[in-house]
């Protein structure tokens, strides 16, 4: 047993496998003792005389809270991945389409952040890469909680949209891209993950505000670049340098493991999370407000008309779908 706690990861992953399996075994044993009491329920209602409305609307409200629960246990067994508990870091990045793209990009940023809001995540933006007109061209993030990543995973690719312009006088319909990069928050203890000082340059600059006393009088923000894969990360939402420093080299590890885990899903022939171009022909889910309005999943084939209610972070069933079918 001591041997076992030497190693953190070993320990840490086996200790996640079981508590997982318990969470599993009590939830299907609550699934049982449900099911029992609407078998009971559709029983009474068969030999009642009366009250027979009353035990109606309560079988259907077992009913629903049944398939609500199922839908739930089996997300849960769909995570299984040794990643899908950790926090979440998110990159939206616009695309083809100018300043277009990048007011959509800044569109997805809110649907974001209001989904995670809606499911008592934390968020916290790390960098954001302002556009000069309107929207921005890059922005990362963090999704803090329980199975942040193996909810958001499903997120990767590319999004699509196609709106008459609020930017064109003349009123034409314009198509937009912006591609969602999702990535496991490395831990600090990720044994896998030592990088070599020396692998890295590290620049200081001052980072940007809006003007006011939120302008930096101070070289707080940091750039990273590691030499060896060229992946360059920067930090500057913290107002100190030393702050920032830790949450770049936090995104930089996670970056690494993302390449490694999209490296062993290559080789078991799992097409996941591979950075393709913003562009025609990648796009996983097109968003359409003109000249109808329609949000369709291009893996699962799930569309819903309610464009607003998905602008709005409403997309946990395009999430459910497309975990459930992966």
């Amino acid at each position: 047993m001591h041997n076992f706690w030497n190693n953190q990861e070993f320990a840490r992953t086996t200790m996640q496998e079981i508590n997982t399996i318990e969470i599993l075994v009590n939830k299907v044993d609550e699934l049982i003792n449900l099911s029992a009491d609407i078998h009971s329920a559709f029983e009474l209602i068969d030999g009642s005389v009366d009250n027979n409305e009353m035990l109606f609307q309560e079988v259907q409200d077992m009913i629903k809270t049944y398939e609500s629960e199922v839908d739930k246990l089996q997300l849960t067994i769909v995570f299984q991945d040794v990643y899908d508990y950790n926090n979440a870091l998110v990159s939206l990045h616009s695309g083809a389409g100018g300043t277009e793209a990048q007011d959509w990009a800044e569109m997805l940023l809110r649907m974001y952040l209001r989904w995670a809001n809606n499911n008592n995540f934390i968020t916290e933006i790390l960098s954001i890469n302002a556009s000069d007109e309107a929207g921005i061209k890059s922005v990362q993030f963090s999704v803090r909680g329980e199975k942040a990543y193996g909810l958001l995973k499903a997120e990767k690719g590319v999004h699509r949209l196609v709106r008459i312009s609020p930017f064109d006088a003349s009123h034409s319909r314009h198509t937009s891209f912006a591609l969602v990069e999702v990535m496991p928050e490395a831990n600090s203890d990720e044994d896998e993950m030592i990088i070599n000082q020396d692998d890295l340059r590290i620049d200081t600059y001052r980072a940007s505000g809006h003007g006011g006393q939120s302008v930096q009088k101070n070289d707080t923000a940091v750039r990273i670049t590691h030499l060896p894969s060229g992946i360059v990360v920067t930090c500057q939402n913290e107002r100190s340098q030393a702050r920032n420093r830790e949450t770049a080299l936090m995104v930089l590890k996670s970056r690494l493991l993302k390449i490694q885990l999209e490296e062993k899903e290559k080789a078991m022939l799992e097409e996941r999370g591979e950075h393709v171009v913003a562009g025609w022909g990648n796009q996983i889910r097109s968003y359409v407000l003109h000249p109808y309005k329609l949000v369709k999943d291009m893996r699962t084939e799930h569309e819903t008309s309610n464009v607003q209610a998905v602008l709005d972070g409403d997309i946990d069933e395009f999430i459910k779908l497309y975990l459930l079918k992966k």
